[in-house]
């Protein structure tokens, strides 16, 4: 996978994720050029199954300026590529088990394409979310003392 151009930062902090996949989507017009430009949102991003068809709603692509009159809505839903049998499972389990589904990262892949990256997400509790900021700031304090005691 190449480098992210836009990663979904509160997708990590909110939620518990487990199975991802990748994904193709389907943009018009500039919005390539926008997400090439990383002029991407994806604040309140969800994925939803809707007739046999992976939408992604409430993401955010600011229009791009050189295209004029030919730019499309920035938060209109975008369909996303997946094959069928993918499509299948994913369902079953938004529905079962009762989980969402959240865009987590957005990047070229060596093809040059726009893919995003959605995966599972059961949300956090509160203790949840204090545990891992916990977890980050002993982190943090150690490779501190570390570099500190390398001097």
């Amino acid at each position: 996978m190449a480098e992210p151009l836009a990663t979904n930062k509160k997708a990590y902090q909110n939620y518990f994720l487990t199975e991802k996949w990748e994904c193709g989507i389907e943009l018009r017009g500039g919005e390539v050029k926008s997400v090439r430009d990383a002029e991407v949102n994806f604040a309140d991003a969800h994925v939803r199954v809707e007739e046999n068809e992976v939408w992604l709603y409430n993401m955010h692509i600011a229009p791009y300026a050189q295209a004029s009159y030919l730019n499309e809505d920035p938060d209109r839903k975008r369909r996303l590529l997946m094959h069928k049998k993918e499509i299948k499972r994913l369902f079953g389990n938004l529905t079962q088990k009762r989980l969402t589904c959240v865009p987590t990262k957005l990047y070229l892949n060596s093809r040059g394409l726009v893919k995003v990256e959605i995966a599972l997400a059961q949300g956090k509790k509160l203790y949840d979310k204090r545990a891992d900021i916990k977890e980050r700031d002993s982190k943090r304090e150690i490779a501190r003392a570390v570099r500190s005691r390398a001097r």
